[in-house]
């Protein structure tokens, strides 16, 4: 297991794409364990993607993208300019607002981030936010994304850990709501100490203008509504809800908002290729290095090291925690879902915790590894379309940071604030 770990760490550090420093770690043990047959290397890899339930990850990122063809997007944002452009660091209570809805599209944090800081960061700077507070707040903010269905990550962990989909999707949507009323808190005590007051001339608005601009919305507003209700009654599986998904944005498109080109579609396909290509090149080579993994052991070796250290739930999901929150600083979250989902569902299973429950702080605390140092995506890309630096973003991101660690010690402390959706829709 050190051949492993070491391979993969060093590949890592030198800079090497995280999908090949995976795949090669694994062909390492490979060749220096001589009771496995080289040909099962191969064989893992295109097993990993032979997952009925994961074809609900390329089938999601193409609807997300389709949805961005039909002017969703942009239709959102001018209802949370509606809903809280009045409000002291009106912007950056667009970007929690904006990403709350748009979780419900994407299902991609580091998508949103990306868009967010294009569509708002330029009026940020000329309405006199500081760089690394506009790249912190679009980055942070789109955690929200993470918990509101339709997620990848929950499809990952379900498909991995053999959870239902359909209950994490749902008991994403609590959290996702209190991860939002919380990040409002956040900005408006930090806006206010920084003098980021409304515009001139904003205004609440009227009743009837939250109403026009709801309606507006109300295709992307029911989607996951649709999602959830399809799959609670049976309509479709998750896997099966990705293909509704697609043909629901394809609909909204040409028929409802009658934006969606023959240009834009193929832009849309074209741009679902790329992100769906690196994604299953991740989860096809993390295939030998899970086998590894298995055949070392390392789950029931860990948690049986977790128990011996301390039985008390509550310890032993603040140790977790702190190992997720390490993972997320060095590893991409798609391949630290892929990797630890299975070393540590037995350790919560034997203290009798619902996977469920787990599924959404570990989600959860995983994409926050996306804008944290030294490697997280969002954070450079992020600081890169602000202009500023990461380590001036990973300073204005502290009030944020300090949000989301409350966030995940009240969903530790209140299961049922994860578990309350899904007991009362599925029983």
């Amino acid at each position: 297991m050190l051949l492993l770990v070491g391979v993969f760490l060093v590949l890592l550090f030198l800079g090497m794409p995280v999908a090949f420093a995976i795949g090669l770690a694994g062909f390492v043990f490979m060749l220096a364990t001589p009771n496995i047959p080289i040909s099962i290397s191969v064989q893992r890899i295109v097993a990993q993607t032979q997952s009925f339930t994961l074809l609900a990850i390329p089938l999601f990122i193409f609807a997300g993208n389709l949805m961005n063809a039909t002017g969703i997007t942009y239709r959102l944002v001018k209802l949370s300019r509606v809903l809280v452009g009045h409000m002291a660091g009106s912007l950056a209570q667009v970007s929690v607002i904006l990403s709350t809805l748009m979780g419900g599209v994407s299902g991609s944090a580091n998508a949103d981030a990306v868009m967010e800081c294009r569509i708002l960061g330029p009026e940020m700077i000329k309405q006199g936010y500081s760089r690394g507070y506009g790249a912190a707040v679009n980055g942070l903010t789109a955690m929200i994304t993470c918990t509101i269905p339709p997620s990848m990550g929950f499809i990952i962990y379900g498909s991995v850990g053999e959870v239902s989909i359909g209950r994490l999707f749902v008991g994403g949507v609590i959290p996702g709501l209190l991860m939002m009323a919380m990040m409002m808190f956040t900005v408006n005590i930090t806006a206010k100490r920084r003098g980021y007051v409304a515009p001139e001339g904003a205004r609440k608005p009227t009743p009837r203008e939250v109403v026009s601009a709801l309606w507006e919305n109300i295709f992307a507003l029911i989607f996951p509504v649709i999602l959830i209700a399809g799959i609670r009654f049976g309509l479709f599986t998750p896997s099966e809800a990705g293909a509704f998904a697609a043909a629901y944005a394809i609909f909204v498109g040409v028929f409802i908002y009658r934006e969606m080109t023959w240009k834009s579609f193929l832009e849309a396909v074209e741009q679902s290729a790329v992100d769906i290509g690196v994604l299953m090149l991740i989860l096809g080579l993390s295939g030998t290095f899970g086998y590894a993994i298995v055949y070392g052991r390392v789950p029931q070796t860990i948690a049986e090291f977790l128990i011996g250290v301390t039985s008390n739930p509550y310890l032993l999901m603040g140790l977790i925690i702190l190992l997720l929150i390490l993972a997320g600083m060095f590893v991409e979250t798609t391949v630290c879902a892929m990797l630890l989902t299975p070393v540590f569902i037995p350790v919560i299973t034997k203290l009798g915790i619902d996977p469920v429950h787990f599924g959404v702080i570990m989600m959860t605390t995983l994409t926050t590894g996306i804008m944290t140092p030294p490697v997280g995506v969002a954070l450079y890309s992020t600081s890169e379309i602000m202009g500023c630096t990461p380590q001036e973003t990973a300073r204005e991101a502290v009030p944020f940071y300090i949000t989301l660690l409350a966030l995940v010690g009240l969903l530790v402390l209140f299961p049922r604030i994860v578990l309350f959706l899904p007991d009362f829709i599925f029983g």
